[in-house]
C-alpha cells in the first residue's frame, strides 16, 4: 500500500504565501504524475496542478503565474508553492500520488493514492 501524507495548510491574507508538502510512503516501485487537487465549498473537486515524471508541469488557468509545482524523486515528495493567494484560492487541497507499487504479485502494481487534504483559506 502507499500512503500519502500533507502539510502546510492554513490561514494566511490576501496575496499571502503558502507551501504545501505531500509525502508518499510505502512500496512504492515508480511514480509517474504527482497532482494538486483542491475543493472548494460547494464546488467539484479541480485539478490544480501536475508535475510529471518527464519533468513537465501544467497549471489550470487560473493558478498559472502564483502556483508553482515541484518533485523530488528521490525523498518521494511533491510540493505546491502558492504565492499571491486569493481568496478563491480558498479550498481542501489534495494532492495525488499515480505509479506502482510491490505486491505480492511478481509484477508491480499500479496505484492511485490520495493524501487527506489540508485546508488553505485566505482571507480578504
Amino acid at each position: 500500500q502507499v500512503q500519502l501524507v500533507e502539510s502546510g495548510g492554513g490561514l494566511v491574507e490576501y496575496g499571502g504565501s503558502l507551501r504545501l508538502s505531500c509525502a508518499a510512503s510505502g512500496s512504492i516501485f515508480s511514480i509517474d504524475n504527482m497532482d494538486w487537487y483542491r475543493q472548494a465549498p460547494a464546488k467539484e473537486r479541480e485539478l490544480v496542478a501536475t508535475t510529471r515524471s518527464d519533468g513537465t508541469s501544467t497549471y489550470v488557468d487560473s493558478v498559472k503565474g502564483r502556483f508553482t509545482v515541484s518533485r523530488v524523486n528521490a525523498m518521494n515528495m511533491v510540493y505546491l508553492r502558492m504565492n499571491s493567494l486569493k481568496p478563491e484560492d480558498t479550498a481542501v487541497y489534495y494532492c495525488n500520488v499515480k505509479g506502482t507499487s510491490y505486491t505480492a504479485s511478481p509484477q508491480p502494481r499500479p496505484f492511485d493514492a490520495w493524501g487527506q487534504g489540508t485546508q488553505v483559506t485566505v482571507s480578504s
